[in-house]
């Protein structure tokens, strides 16, 4: 009997989990929930108000799994309803998801089990945060405790810079509730890896190392946005730092959260660090997210040979040391488009036109999109992301690019140098 997915989620990468559950034979029908203005191209959007009206969904239409893609249905338990419901799903508890839902719970929690990361101090007092920031040298990483969508970091360049950060998180004016309370930590300087891991709460299998470009500008210029292109794999960590990392942070938390009855089952993010210490790389956690990164997920998933729905079985059963997963000897690379006002505010609507492109070299992913009489509109700020592959980095990213050149909406924008960091070593 083939299989009916449910995928909650309106983004690229939600678009990406589609396609890629799409290449299965067993796969009969893919749902999304609210999706966007391409994925009812592959398969069928719904709207559901609340939880509430998902479950019903779910065991009315006989839903076979439901994909939980962004954080916030994890961090408001939604994966907790539906395994209450006995239904299948694809993402971890409320309670492990606190990794992403509160920074200052990850900061605590990796502190305890001796995880290394960048000293800090977790706070709603302002005197307090103050004389921390005194303590630090410049520049010093302030962050919002809750959910920002990947835009609660401050990086400040002096103290005063820093102060005014706090002042604006911790009396509401920045980012709400999510700033009122606050980590500050010390800067590490490096450079950073994106690395993910698929598990069961015991067993974990590290994907492919990716790098991400969060910065709006090329040259890692202008402010922190949600990301603007990411490619994998990168020639940046070996096979001994990807050790390290296995086992100085993505095991021990494993550990931890088990201990802590809070097992983890599904993607666990570590955004990672590199610091050379005498002579050695050394992985130094930055951040933990509980679900596929956004643009990651949609240069990982091109590379994953063995079927994603047997990934996702495998971590809900506790078999993952069972699985023999393969990935395609590939690069992949992605850039992602922007609405002319990303991220500062949105932009009105601009209809999408592309060009005809030779899909051997790769594909589109749609993300900040609706449809109107059959033509896609920008209407999100990271519209889409083009998505190149090839035998070498260099031939996925100039693929990546020559499709750039087949998109075409008024006031739209890039980055011209994903990748740029690993091109450069190569």
């Amino acid at each position: 009997m083939k299989e009916k997915i449910l995928i909650i989620g309106s983004g690229g990468r939600e678009y990406s989990l589609g396609k890629k559950f799409l290449e299965d034979s067993r796969i009969e029908k893919i749902y999304f929930c609210p999706g966007n203005g391409a994925t009812e191209n592959i398969g069928e959007n719904i709207f559901c108000k609340d939880d509430r009206e998902i479950i019903k969904f779910v065991q009315d239409v006989g839903i076979d799994l439901v994909v939980i893609g962004p954080e916030v249905p994890l961090v408001e338990g939604l994966s907790d309803k539906l395994r209450e419901a006995r239904i299948k799903v694809f993402g971890p508890s409320k309670k492990a998801a606190q990794l992403e839902g509160s920074k200052a719970f990850m900061k605590d929690f990796v502190s305890r089990f001796h995880i290394p990361t960048a000293a800090y101090l977790q706070t709603s007092d302002l005197k307090l945060a103050k004389d921390f920031i005194a303590s630090l040298t410049p520049p010093i990483v302030i962050k919002a405790d809750g959910l920002c969508a990947g835009k609660g970091v401050i990086i400040a360049s002096n103290q005063e810079e820093a102060n005014e950060a706090l002042e604006m998180m911790l009396g509401g004016k920045s980012f709400g509730d999510a700033g009122k309370r606050v980590v500050i930590e010390e800067f590490l300087k490096g450079f950073e890896l994106s690395v993910f891991a698929l598990t069961d709460g015991e067993d974990c299998l590290l994907l492919p190392v990716c790098q991400d470009h969060k910065r709006l500008l090329s040259g890692d210029m202008g402010p922190n946005t949600g990301g603007m292109g990411a490619y994998a794999p990168t020639p940046l960590c070996d096979e001994s730092l990807k050790q390290k990392i296995r086992t100085k942070i993505i095991e021990p938390t494993l550990k931890g959260m088990a201990q802590e009855d809070a097992l983890f089952c599904g993607i666990l993010f570590a955004g990672i660090m590199v610091v050379e210490n005498d002579g050695e790389l050394e992985p130094y956690l930055l951040e933990f997210n509980v679900r596929f990164g956004d643009p990651e997920c949609e240069v990982l998933l091109p590379l994953l040979k063995t079927p994603l729905l047997d990934l996702c079985y495998a971590s809900i059963n506790r078999r993952l040391r069972a699985l023999k997963v393969e990935f395609f000897d590939e690069y992949c690379l992605g850039v992602v488009v922007v609405s002319k006002d990303y991220p500062y505010k949105n932009s009105e609507p601009q209809t999408i036109s592309i060009d005809a492109f030779d899909e051997r070299i790769g594909h589109l992913v749609f993300a900040g999109v609706d449809k109107k009489a059959d033509v896609l509109l920008a209407t999100g700020g990271r519209v889409l992301l083009c998505i190149g592959k090839g035998k070498t980095l260099l031939e996925a990213r100039n693929n990546a690019y020559s499709l750039v050149q087949k998109v075409h909406f008024k006031g739209m924008a890039y980055r011209d140098d994903i990748g740029f960091r690993a091109l450069e070593y190569l």
